[in-house]
C-alpha cells in the first residue's frame, strides 16, 4: 500500500483500487465484490467461499467488511420449519460511486482547511515583527 498522496498519483490504479484507497480493503475483498457483482442473485457466505476458494470463515470476513463499507446489502432469508439464513448482493454502481464521491468531496474540504491551518500557522511573519522581538 502506497506510504503518501504522492506516492497514490504516481502509480498505475484500475477502478477496483477505489475499494482499497476509500476503504482499506484488501485484494480478497475486491475479489469477493466482484464475484457478487458477477453472481445472477444474491449468495450465502458459503457460495461466495466456493467461487473464491477460500473457507467459509475467510469468505465471511471479507463479505463483513464489504457490509461495513457500504458496498453490500444483507437479507435474511427465513427456512419454513424456523431458522434463517443470509445473503448477500452488492448495491448498484451508482449508489457506491456516489458515496465514494461524498466521501472524496469531504475529504477534499478537510484538506483544504488543513493546508489553509497550515498557511495560517506557518506563514512568514512580518520582517517588522522580528525585528521588534529582537
Amino acid at each position: 500500500m502506497p506510504d503518501s498522496m504522492s506516492d497514490y498519483l504516481q502509480q498505475d490504479m484500475e477502478c477496483e483500487g477505489l475499494l482499497e484507497c476509500f476503504h482499506g480493503l484488501k485484494e480478497l475483498d475486491r475479489t469477493v465484490f466482484g464475484v457478487l457483482v458477477a453472481a445472477d442473485g444474491p449468495l450465502t457466505v458459503d457460495e461466495v467461499a466456493e467461487r473464491v476458494d477460500r473457507e467459509r470463515t475467510t469468505a465471511y470476513r471479507a463479505t463483513q467488511r464489504l457490509l461495513d463499507a457500504g458496498f453490500l446489502r444483507k437479507e435474511q432469508v427465513n427456512y419454513e420449519n424456523g431458522g434463517y439464513y443470509h445473503v448477500f448482493e452488492p448495491l448498484a454502481a451508482d449508489e457506491v460511486a456516489d458515496d465514494m464521491q461524498r466521501l472524496l468531496n469531504d475529504w477534499y474540504a478537510k484538506m483544504g482547511q488543513l493546508i489553509q491551518e497550515f498557511r495560517t500557522k506557518y506563514d512568514d511573519p512580518e520582517p517588522s515583527a522580528v525585528s521588534a522581538e529582537r
